[in-house]
């Protein structure tokens, strides 16, 4: 028997049809310009705000006549003399009012993030007559600036006779109408109802459960609003400005700005002021950097996983 091999059919030669499919050729993707667009427009945002910051920290290492005839970003050789002037200028009274805002800032930010867990959790997890009516009054103070209150806080404290102490500066930043919206949102994204539920049944007070149970899963919320508040309290001018008339009781923010008024009349006080600058953005670094892990990049991500 001999193998017959198989032959194939011969190609078509018929014309295709308008109607046939063809074969699509791959398009090109288009270039994406916009993520690229968006990066360059984040790098000129950062350059805005680091810039002022890293001359601040050049400029505090120059003596007082590299101040103003050197290159602006060029480093000086006077950072340990401007340290020591610091140091020394009233008697170290530049430490005084470090001590002073750490208190101020430290206090302030811890009290007020309790008050705001407690006022978001409580927003948040129990329903009562005028609860929503509550927390829209809440959000309108967040659009009221601060300088609108200032003077009534001022007024409101003289009356019971707090203005000029510790506790005029401390009272006014407990009650933060921003961080009790941010506690209330994470209130009610990071704590289930049914784990509420199962507390209460188990026979825990509500005391317990927000201690207990609430506090640790709003934990990590509770940080972005602690460094928010800290960082305000840090800064803030104004509320000091108005309530305190005791140099031993300034923050930093005022006490700079006492050098910078003496510094109109004496130029040799320029270096100390942004040496004192410079150091007071230490901390805040530091503090940032501390915290940073902590901080809710969604601030809708649930408290549970898995």
């Amino acid at each position: 028997m001999t193998a017959t091999t198989p032959t194939l059919p011969p190609p078509s030669s018929a014309p295709v049809r308008r109607g046939d499919r063809q074969p699509q050729r791959p398009r090109k993707q288009p270039t994406q310009r916009r993520p690229r667009l968006a990066s360059i427009v984040l790098l000129l945002g950062a350059a805005y705000c680091l810039i002022p910051v890293i001359w601040v920290l050049v400029a505090s290492s120059k003596s007082p006549r590299e101040l103003f005839t050197s290159f602006s970003f060029a480093p000086g050789t006077g950072l340990f003399d401007n340290v020591a002037a610091l140091s020394s200028y009233g008697g170290g009274q530049f430490w005084q009012w470090g001590l002073n805002s750490l208190l101020y800032a430290g206090v302030g930010a811890v009290a007020s993030t309790l008050v705001s867990a407690m006022a978001g959790y409580a927003l948040a997890k129990f329903r009562f007559r005028g609860s929503d009516l509550l927390f829209s009054v809440i959000l309108a103070g967040v659009l009221v600036p601060g300088i609108v209150l200032a003077v009534p806080q001022y007024l409101l404290l003289a009356s019971v006779g707090l203005a000029g102490t510790y506790w005029s500066v401390l009272l006014p930043v407990v009650i933060n109408p921003f961080g009790i919206f941010l506690c209330r949102v994470f209130a009610a994204a990071a704590v289930p109802d049914d784990t509420l539920e199962a507390a209460r049944l188990d026979g825990a007070s509500e005391v317990r459960i927000f201690g207990s149970i609430a506090l640790p899963m709003m934990a990590q919320g509770l940080v972005t609003v602690f460094l928010l508040q800290f960082v305000g309290i840090w800064n803030n001018f104004l509320l000091p400005f108005i309530m305190l008339s005791d140099q031993d009781k300034y923050p930093l923010t005022l006490g700079l700005y006492t050098f910078l008024s003496k510094g109109a009349g004496d130029s040799d006080l320029y270096p100390l002021v942004i040496t004192g600058s410079a150091v007071s953005v230490i901390p805040l670094i530091m503090l940032v950097l501390a915290l940073q892990r902590f901080w809710r990049a969604d601030l809708l991500a649930g408290g549970l996983k898995g």
